[in-house]
């Protein structure tokens, strides 16, 4: 089984194994990664972290586990450029620093172990997390709450203060949603570091764990761009242009497709 077959064979567990399959994404990228040995890892990490939390029922336990983690070092990657290294979780884990996703689903693995509940939410922008039935979000980077006034804050800093904030923004994700979200992470790191083979790969997985939108398409096509792959950059290009409702992004499309050397026949 491919490290690919493996990861997709997790989302097919119930529930399912999202931190492993995290895992197989990261040995996709680096065949020395051993996800059972990182897994070892983590239950050492589960067992600091667990004695320093509070004799309070489970389900109050969700930001004490993330104050926690953050009094172990656990902290926001803020090197600049950003690197593939903050969205691989054995690499989070190893350095004790990553995206908010990255340690959304690291925080998810843990307080599983530990049956504190805790679900992850696709905030545009900055992953956030939130215990069931809750009036607030919590953030993966250090555990503080966000009430809805925090939450149009966050909004307007990430994007821009005209967008408001809305039912969708607070939609729990699934793990195939955040795995597919945190590989739309590693093509843009593998992609601004100059890794194109291995943006492509994630810009693959991306495709295969949901809908993709035009944009996704769009990035595929850049990355056979700047491959050479022609034939490849015109497929993703094309559905690239099916799926979008934008009439300047339709122009600029329809242009670079013109471009492009004519589809080679298919033989019959």
């Amino acid at each position: 089984m491919t490290p690919r077959q493996a990861c997709l064979a997790c989302l097919e567990r119930n529930p399912a194994a999202l931190f492993e399959a995290a895992l197989w994404i990261a040995a996709e990228h680096d065949a020395s990664v051993q996800p059972a040995q990182v897994l070892g890892e983590l239950q050492l990490v589960q067992q600091q972290v667990s004695q320093s939390l509070p004799m309070l029922p489970v389900s109050e336990l969700a930001q004490p586990l993330l104050r926690a983690l953050s009094a172990a070092g656990f902290q926001q990657d803020e090197y600049h450029p950003l690197r593939p290294q903050a969205a691989l979780l054995n690499k989070v884990l190893q350095r004790r620093r990553g995206q908010p996703l990255a340690l959304a689903i690291l925080t998810l693995e843990l307080a599983r172990g530990l049956s504190i509940p805790l679900e992850g939410v696709n905030f545009p922008g900055h992953f956030l997390l939130r215990v069931p039935g809750a009036d607030h979000l919590l953030d993966p980077c250090g555990g503080r709450r966000l009430y809805p006034a925090d939450c149009r804050e966050l909004l307007s800093r990430q994007f821009r203060p005209q967008l408001p904030l809305s039912a969708e923004h607070l939609v729990t994700a699934s793990a195939q949603q955040m795995l597919q979200r945190l590989s739309r992470n590693l093509r843009q790191l593998h992609a601004s570091n100059d890794d194109d083979l291995a943006a492509l790969k994630d810009a693959e997985r991306v495709l295969l764990l949901g809908s993709a939108s035009a944009s996704d398409y769009l990035a595929r096509a850049t990355l056979y761009q700047r491959l050479d792959c022609p034939q490849a950059e015109r497929f993703d290009l094309e559905h690239a242009l099916m799926l979008t409702d934008d009439p300047i992004q339709r122009l600029r499309l329809t242009e670079r497709l013109s471009h492009l050397p004519p589809p080679t026949p298919s033989v019959h």
